[in-house]
């Protein structure tokens, strides 16, 4: 994309990819606080589909990767833009607090994924590709609720899911926009932003703590 208009349409369509994905991250993830079972039967699924393993997951990859870096070179060019304090004071008339500091809470949820990733998908893949173990289709449960025996980590996952709640208000009603989704559709997109930006961190959040505190 060589324009900041196609950017940011690149930009909203990664964002708009990435909270479809939260979306059946949840629901999957939700599985483990009612059912056990059902959670490693999705769950084993999804480690060993092929398209979900070698088509659909380095989509994933991508697009988060694609998503931050746009991020990172849109921000740059609005910094370009603005050629004196007062410019940046008068943008700050016209634009919420979180939407001038969408870098900020977008950098906390990348370190986010980074430990995210270290605790699942890394551990994936030394179990099925580095030191292989015997594929056992009931560990994933058990290896969901090892993760929030620590506080710490319990914690560092709430502080994560707020920023993410932030990020997702600003940014759910901005990629539609983007995409051309305004006018008479800009109130409703705005109530649905904010129930999506409340409800799915919050999920995250309640299945961290639940978790944590029925720990046998």
């Amino acid at each position: 994309m060589n324009t900041s208009i196609g950017r940011k349409v690149a930009m909203a369509l990664s964002a708009l990819f990435l909270i479809v994905f939260l979306l059946q991250h949840l629901t999957i993830n939700m599985m483990s606080v009612f059912s056990a079972d059902l959670f490693n039967e999705v769950s084993h699924f999804m480690g060993h589909n092929p398209i979900v393993q070698f088509a659909l997951q380095p989509i994933l990859i991508f697009g988060i990767i694609f998503h931050f870096i746009m991020g990172f070179i849109l921000e740059l060019q609005n910094k370009k833009g603005r050629d004196t304090k007062y410019e940046v004071y008068k943008g700050g008339e016209s634009s919420t607090w979180m939407s001038r500091n969408m870098i900020w809470s977008g950098l906390a949820i990348l370190g986010f994924i980074f430990l995210h990733f270290y605790d699942f998908w890394v551990h994936e893949i030394n179990v099925k590709y580095i030191n292989v173990e015997p594929e056992n289709p009931t560990r994933y449960f058990g290896e969901l609720k090892a993760k929030f025996v620590d506080i710490w980590r319990v914690l560092i996952y709430v502080v994560s899911f707020v920023f993410l709640g932030l990020h997702l208000n600003h940014g759910f009603q901005s990629a539609f926009q983007s995409v051309g989704a305004r006018g008479h559709y800009s109130p409703t997109l705005k109530k649905i932003g904010t129930l999506y930006a409340i409800l799915v961190p919050f999920g995250f959040v309640f299945i961290a703590l639940f978790h944590h505190f029925t720990q046998s």
